[in-house]
This record gives structure tokens, C-alpha cells and sequence, in this order.
């Protein structure tokens, strides 16, 4: 009885970690989401990792291509959070996404702490993963 209940509050102290960002993470994924549905390209950027910023240099530049590439974030119709999880020392936030249309999307968010608070470094849309939802 002793050796399960160590388990148990040794696996709560280890993720209490990730647990304790999810709600900064998921405030900054989805200021970025509204920033987007307000067509407020420089403020969506602004979320946006240095590394980020680097690649796309202008929110223009960034707004076209996640127009682009990701038009289910751009404008979406719903948006759901599901697990946050600690990967290889990065935090990664999953997303459900409904589209417009009604198309049911998974992504993935990549999430680094600048001491400043949290920035989104990377999105990766995970195909063929929404039918299992």
C-alpha cells in the first residue's frame, strides 16, 4: 500500500510542473487565436517565438502564411485544449481545432518560456489524427 501511494505522488510532483503552465500556455495560444479572428496581424506576431519572428520579419509576412498554411487557425470556428506535455525539456500544448466548415483539426504547440512569459515556437498540424478524436 506504502509503494503505490509513493507512485502516485511521485508521478503528481513530476508533472505538477507542466500542470502549473498549462494555464499561461493556453492564455497566450489563444490571445494569439483572437488576434487572428481580429484580423490583428502585428498583435498575433507579437506571440510568435524570436526564432519565429526571424524567419517571417514582418506580421504580414507571418499573417500570410498562416493563412496559408493553417487557415483553420486564422479564422477558427472553435478551439478546443486538450493535453499539455512535457517533451525532450519543450513544452507541447495539443489543440483541437473547428474549422468553418466543420472540419475537426489536431495541432500541436510548441511552447518556450522567455523568463518573460510564454511565446509559441512552433506549430505542427497532425495529420490524420482528428478521426480518433
Amino acid at each position: 500500500m506504502r509503494s503505490v501511494l509513493f507512485a502516485g505522488v511521485s508521478v503528481f510532483l513530476l508533472t505538477f510542473p507542466v500542470f502549473a503552465q498549462r494555464e499561461p500556455v493556453t492564455a497566450v495560444i489563444g490571445s494569439q487565436f483572437t488576434a487572428f479572428l481580429n484580423n490583428d496581424a502585428e498583435t498575433a506576431f507579437s506571440y510568435a517565438a524570436p526564432s519565429i519572428r526571424r524567419i517571417f520579419r514582418t506580421p504580414q509576412r507571418f499573417a500570410d502564411m498562416v493563412q496559408q498554411g493553417y487557415p483553420m487557425v486564422w479564422h477558427p470556428a472553435e478551439v478546443r485544449y486538450l493535453d499539455l506535455r512535457e517533451v525532450a525539456g519543450s513544452l507541447w500544448q495539443r489543440v483541437m481545432i473547428t474549422d468553418q466548415n466543420g472540419a475537426v483539426h489536431l495541432l500541436d504547440y510548441q511552447m518556450v518560456n522567455l523568463g518573460s512569459g510564454w511565446k509559441i515556437n512552433a506549430v505542427h498540424l497532425l495529420k490524420g489524427q482528428a478521426d480518433s478524436v
